[in-house]
């Protein structure tokens, strides 16, 4: 039975990676920094019927004693590094904890493997936010970075530093640039989960206009749970490399929220209010991924359209506002 080790597990990307490792026979660890949340820490695993069929480990990745321990424990045949701190508004507010967790954390994620597990295989969460202000109309592999965030600056860190250890070291340590990718597993502060609560919670009366900031910012949005499919087949590859995972296809949050609205049967001009207090200092307003080589490569592609995603996402909110449930 191979082993597996997740950082970031009890986060979106996380819980779906461990149900499709669970799956495919694994037996999967997971990564938990304790907090004053701990009472709902797996609220996303139990959504999913898992958290009793997965070993979790206290730790941190700004702490790499905690990481050394749990490789020593663990013995883990692939790793997965999902987590930092990946909300960006907070990266602004929160620029040195972002650096030390997103960007530092990878490295001590890294530098422990070396040590303890250098057999092993490595999955690094890069993401389409080290594009930033784009170079190219459509963002491959080759596409210069130019990151519009701290977070997205973290990232790039992270990516090169998985980069440099590969190289360096001879490590199976791969990156997947994943472009956005939601689920009814998002985080509520996450603005393609806040327009899904938003419509659900107006259409059962909750609520009566849902704010917003920039509605004409445009992102590649896919379904969390066929993303992680890509991480696991990029581990699964005799040689390690860094993919693009998108659909290929851009969409803004205007339409995205109209979809929504379209859903339930409302309209999205009567009750979507611009907030400018939402705006980012500096945004990325164009994403697009060309996910060519994931396609050949991997064998992967996209299954789920932006409909049935946006669809999903409504319906388990309206489901969750229904039972008095929390995510």
């Amino acid at each position: 039975m191979k082993a597996a080790l997740i950082t970031g597990i009890t986060g979106q990307d996380g819980a779906y990676l461990a149900q499709l490792l669970l799956t495919k026979g694994y037996k999967v660890h997971g990564l938990v920094r304790r907090s004053a949340s701990a009472d709902v820490i797996d609220t996303r695993l139990k959504w999913l019927g898992i958290a009793d069929k997965i070993v979790l480990h206290d730790g941190n990745l700004t702490d790499i004693t905690s990481l050394l321990r749990i490789m020593r424990d663990v013995k883990p045949n692939e790793i997965y590094n999902l987590g930092a701190q990946s909300f960006v508004k907070s990266s602004w507010q929160q620029p040195l904890l972002t650096g030390q967790v997103t960007g530092m954390g990878t490295t001590n994620m890294l530098e422990a493997m070396r040590i303890e597990s250098p057999e092993a295989r490595y999955y690094q969460a890069s993401t389409s936010e080290m594009f930033g202000l784009i170079q190219a109309e459509r963002q491959s592999e080759t596409t210069p970075f130019y990151p519009r965030s701290p977070y997205g600056v973290a990232k790039l860190y992270g990516h090169w530093m998985t980069v440099n250890y590969r190289e360096s070291f001879n490590l199976h340590a791969s990156s997947g640039i994943l472009f956005n990718h939601e689920s009814p597993l998002r985080g509520i502060e996450f603005v393609t989960r806040k327009i899904t609560n938003g419509v659900a919670k107006i259409k059962l009366g909750l609520s009566g206009q849902l704010s917003l900031g920039n509605i004409d910012a445009k992102r590649d949005w896919g379904h969390a749970r066929d993303y992680v499919e890509a991480m696991w087949l990029m581990l699964q590859q005799e040689t390690p490399d860094d993919y693009v995972i998108a659909t290929g296809n851009t969409t803004s949050v205007r339409d995205f929220c109209k979809l929504a609205f379209d859903y339930v049967g409302l309209k999205m001009e009567n009750h979507v209010v611009i907030d400018p207090t939402f705006f980012r200092p500096a945004e990325v307003e164009v994403l697009l991924g060309d996910p060519a080589k994931a396609n050949t490569r991997l064998g992967w592609k996209a299954k789920t359209t932006l409909e049935e995603l946006v669809s999903e996402m409504v319906d388990a909110d309206l489901r969750r506002l229904k039972q008095g449930a929390v995510l």
